[in-house]
């Protein structure tokens, strides 16, 4: 079965995100270990990330996965943006393998000189660089494949497997799908023969062992509008098909699905309480995740 759950706020800290996935009854989730829109994040103490550490554990919640800052562009050219976002990146490595963390989910980047190639190239290479200075590390990078919005890259499975090669196939490098990316970007997951024809691509080009994480969302634009704009489940252009097929795809047993729907507005965020948005959005899934068949007692082999 997959692992269900969802984007949580660390509002008060971070141990404050898995009380708040323990409400939800979240078997997985995803944080930012810092503000995504700031470049520096504040230092994260030793008690705060035992605890956190501890808190996770305690709950059996796995995997947790953070996602990087929006502002981290790897495939500019402009030296000054370059650094930050290489220095920028640095840090959520760093703070999510003290976490205890799968991995660091991150939009590859957007090219500004130069063209495609290029970007891809700076991506990888930078992305090489950051791993090869962390060589005992654990973490993860988990590149998310993107709407195609701009000059955006990782909209296709092509661009997303010239990275992993240019890597020389990193063992350190895992894939993000997003269900609204993909049917932004042009891949009709939504019909029966257009799921199938997709996911044998991706398993052709980029292989089904480097993909690590799902994000459920529905998508507000239609197939092929390069447009990012999440919705909630079964409520916009894909509908509750597409879910029901990739919750009880074979091929993605044990990973986690985590949404990024819109979150209920006006609330506190420094009380821990179920948000009606997330609540619905994960019971729709969960109705959808067929239940394990057992075999009869008098049917089982002796052992």
């Amino acid at each position: 079965m997959p692992r269900l759950g969802a984007h949580m706020s660390v509002a008060g800290g971070l141990p404050r995100a898995v009380e708040r996935a323990i409400v939800h009854q979240c078997e997985a989730f995803q944080i930012f270990t810092k503000n995504a829109s700031q470049w520096r994040g504040r230092p994260l103490g030793r008690e705060e990330i035992r605890e956190f550490r501890a808190r996770v554990r305690a709950a059996r919640l796995r995997p947790v996965v953070s996602h990087a800052s929006y502002l981290i562009n790897l495939a500019t050219t402009n030296p000054a943006l370059r650094q930050q976002s290489m220095e920028a990146m640095a840090d959520e490595l760093d703070r999510a393998e003290a976490l205890g963390l799968l991995g660091v989910v991150l939009h590859p980047g957007c090219y500004t000189i130069g063209g495609e190639a290029e970007g891809l190239a700076l991506i990888a290479d930078s992305l090489f660089e950051l791993l090869h200075a962390r060589r005992r590390g654990k973490t993860l990078v988990l590149l998310e494949h993107t709407a195609g919005q701009g000059t955006a890259l990782g909209a296709t499975f092509e661009q997303l497997a010239s990275i992993i090669a240019r890597m020389g196939d990193h063992r350190r490098v895992g894939v993000c799908l997003d269900t609204c990316h993909l049917i932004a970007s042009g891949y009709d997951i939504c019909s029966p023969e257009g799921y199938a024809a997709t996911f044998t691509q991706f398993g052709r080009l980029v292989g089904f062992d480097r993909l690590k994480v799902f994000h459920l969302n529905d998508s507000k634009k239609p197939l092929g509008s390069r447009v990012d704009r999440h919705e909630h489940i079964g409520q916009g252009c894909l509908g509750l098909e597409p879910f029901r097929r990739i919750v009880n795809d074979r091929r993605f047993r044990g990973l986690p699905m985590l949404l990024e729907t819109q979150k209920t507005e006006g609330r506190s965020p420094a009380v821990i309480q179920v948000d009606p948005l997330d609540e619905r959005n994960l019971a729709t899934l969960r109705s959808l995740r067929k239940s394990e068949v057992r075999r009869p007692e008098s049917l089982r082999l002796e052992t």
